[in-house]
């Protein structure tokens, strides 16, 4: 039996367990959480940052760095995220969710200087539609340990992507790593069955598969979960999976898992039979970890991908045509991501500790897009840096959050190191108790 095969099975089972046991679980439905108990919940998050970049913005940066070297700095302001959500309490088990989300405060269609392809002025339709619809389920519940949940999701991959609410991070923006290896958000249409028992939770998820097309030298997969049409194409299937644990008091520890395959999930694929063997088989492993105790936060991930076929995507992305919504780049067949922050609350150590927070914070990160290439690839180096962060965190109330930190962005020789000071308001929270 193949892959697409049994995923496809796996959806009619899931569906035949919803029926099952709607008829026969009624007595063991969990009670609503507490921000439902009027039926309606209303809330959202949003950020506004500014960053004030001590590096060359040239295009040609990485194919001339000597060329760049003593560029003035320059300044960006920026809505990374305004987010709105609505959720509803049916009742008897059953529950809705909604999110909308406004990224850079446009309606996704921007013209961008592409660095890849030598500074090449383009215009993007990011994905379909004008605004993004982040989120969009509709839940039932049984029981503690077992809840299915259909429709528009997110896909809990690594650290950020189920934590990625602005506080529920140190720095000013998302962790730079997993934000350029993963989609982040990285959200899809499909079927999820999760819970929790005891110490432990899950989640278990069917997935339309990445559109290699899509796929680059400097983001890997970044981009390829967003659809620049009216629907999401659906010729490859993927799988999701994600553990937690809760044993230790403060600390959550998790290991999360992707696997999906990618060529020939695009609008106009190619089957000739050179490419029938080709399948693109994404696989991704990420460990990550949040303590929050003893006034102390701390927060780290290891993610990992391969990609299956990568040489002979790589070449056959580059041959697409130049009207094509691929980037038309080499593809890495190993990537990697890894980080680390801490912060401490020094409110803690005097009376305003409580009902204001002030932390200090230092974070450490390394990436790599390129990690590891195939055969006659080119490994592109400037695509593996190191980050380092420091910064604070100002909480004057506990939805809102003000922020600022220096951040040097290291990069081997000869490339020339990005550093940059940035500072940001944010708020998380919701509308209706």
């Amino acid at each position: 039996m193949n892959f697409n095969r049994f995923l496809f099975l796996l959806v009619i089972a899931l569906f035949s367990i919803t029926n099952i046991q709607a008829q026969s679980s009624n007595d063991t439905i969990q009670a609503p959480p507490k921000a439902f108990a009027s039926g309606l919940l209303l809330g959202g998050y949003g950020e506004a940052n500014y960053t004030r970049n001590f590096f060359s913005g040239n295009p040609f940066r990485y194919m001339r760095p000597e060329s760049y070297k003593n560029d003035p700095s320059h300044g960006r302001f920026d809505l990374p995220h305004v987010v709105f959500f609505v959720g509803y309490e049916f009742g008897n088990g059953w529950r809705m969710n909604s999110e909308i989300e406004f990224e850079h405060g446009g309606m996704e269609s921007a013209v961008e200087v592409e660095a890849e392809e030598g500074g090449e002025y383009e215009q993007e339709i990011e994905r379909g539609g004008e605004v993004v619809l982040e989120q969009f389920w509709i839940e039932k519940t049984f029981s503690k340990a077992l809840n299915i949940r259909a429709g528009h999701l997110i896909v809990p991959i690594g650290l950020t992507n189920g934590n990625h609410l602005p506080t529920q991070f140190l720095t000013v923006y998302r962790p730079e790593g997993e934000s350029t290896i993963l989609p982040c958000t990285w959200h899809e249409t499909g079927i999820s069955i999760w819970g929790r028992i005891s110490d432990w939770c899950y989640e278990l998820l069917l997935l339309p598969g990445l559109d290699s097309d899509l796929f680059g030298k400097d983001r890997w997969i970044g981009k390829a979960s967003a659809s620049p049409y009216e629907f999401k194409i659906s010729n490859k299937y993927a799988g999701a999976l994600r553990i937690d644990n809760y044993s230790v008091k403060g600390l959550r520890m998790g290991v999360s898992a992707y696997y999906g395959q990618s060529f020939a999930n695009s609008i106009m694929p190619s089957y000739a039979d050179k490419y029938k063997n080709v399948k693109g088989a994404v696989s991704i492993g990420s460990f990550d970890f949040e303590y929050n105790a003893h006034h102390w936060i701390a927060r780290g991930y290891f993610d990992y991908g391969h990609l299956g076929d990568s040489q002979i995507l790589s070449i056959y992305n580059r041959n697409l045509p130049k009207q094509s919504i691929s980037p038309r780049t080499n593809i890495a067949s190993d990537v990697l991501a890894t980080g680390i922050e801490a912060g401490y609350d020094l409110f803690a150590l005097t009376k305003k500790g409580q009902k204001q927070k002030f932390y200090l914070f230092g974070r450490y990160e390394y990436y790599d897009s390129m990690y590891k290439t195939a055969k006659d690839i080119q490994h592109e180096e400037w695509c593996g840096r190191q980050r380092v962060v420091g910064g604070i965190n100002y909480y004057p109330l506990s939805d809102v959050v003000i922020k600022a930190e220096y951040s040097a962005g290291l990069l081997k020789s000869p490339f020339n190191n990005e550093n940059s000071v940035s500072v940001g308001i944010a708020y998380a929270g919701f509308f209706t108790k």
